[in-house]
């Protein structure tokens, strides 16, 4: 007596469809979701494709170099008058959230945001080491001027900008480059959509092996607009007292 063969194995269960009914994994549980919302200063706008190597071909020119009696001298305005109220606040800027995070020996990371809650709005890369920026922050004021060369007819907004030629109190570093930010990126965001401000080391299970521990620093920052070409984010003391530890400029000459 013959048996009927063994019926055929079940196929295995799909992935997830994506957008355009492209398979995706499925999400790791472990993880927590990304609830960060996108912030209405980008909501509304078109995305332009970057124009990075037109940017690295000019990007190698002449950048005019800063030094500490440079022609380019932006100040934190002076406390006479209103200028700047008694939480440190600048009359007239806008209040930003600002992160700045990287594993010890790779590149450090500045993530400006709406608030916490929201997708950044501007994610810059510098060519200098997490530990070696949050060393020099620990001397006192520090200064990040952000150079990019106006180009003639060009309507690019100042901080849509790829590249930009980058110093710190006067010292050449190299460049900073605005990047979109990844899944790591979000990921970190997401651990510390709670935090106003503060600073410390993420989980274990973030860090790499060979760059060391992920730190982080996160604070208010007021977001002064000069002109089309020029912008400056201050990162100011919780007390108000002291003035800003960390100040960014962006300028386009």
């Amino acid at each position: 007596m013959t048996h009927p063969p063994p019926p055929p194995p079940l196929p295995p269960p799909p992935l997830n469809a994506g957008a355009e009914g492209t398979p995706t994994i499925p999400p790791d549980p472990t993880r927590p979701p990304i609830t960060l919302l996108q912030p209405p200063s980008l909501r509304h706008r078109g995305h332009k494709p970057p124009k990075v190597f037109r940017l690295f071909r000019s990007v190698f020119r002449s950048f005019p170099i800063i030094t500490p009696a440079c022609r380019f001298h932006p100040s934190l305005p002076r406390a006479a008058g209103s200028a700047i109220h008694v939480d440190g606040h600048i009359h007239g800027a806008a209040r930003t959230t600002g992160t700045l995070f990287g594993h010890r020996k790779s590149r450090i990371s500045i993530a400006i945001q709406d608030n916490p809650r929201s997708i950044p709005l501007l994610l810059l890369e510098l060519a200098v080491p997490t530990a070696r920026f949050m060393q020099d922050m620990g001397t006192g004021l520090l200064r990040v001027a952000l150079e990019c060369e106006k180009k003639s007819g060009d309507r690019t907004r100042l901080l849509d900008e790829q590249l930009w030629s980058a110093f710190v109190n006067g010292r050449k570093i190299g460049y900073a480059q605005r990047r979109d930010p990844n899944d790591a990126d979000l990921r970190v965001l997401q651990l510390l959509h709670a935090v106003s401000m503060g600073a410390g080391v993420l989980p274990p299970e973030l860090s790499e092996p060979g760059d060391g521990e992920l730190t982080y620093m996160r604070a208010h920052f007021d977001r002064v607009v000069g002109s089309r070409d020029s912008e400056t984010f201050y990162m100011l003391n919780p007390d108000g007292n002291s003035g800003p530890e960390l100040s960014i400029f962006f300028v386009r000459l």
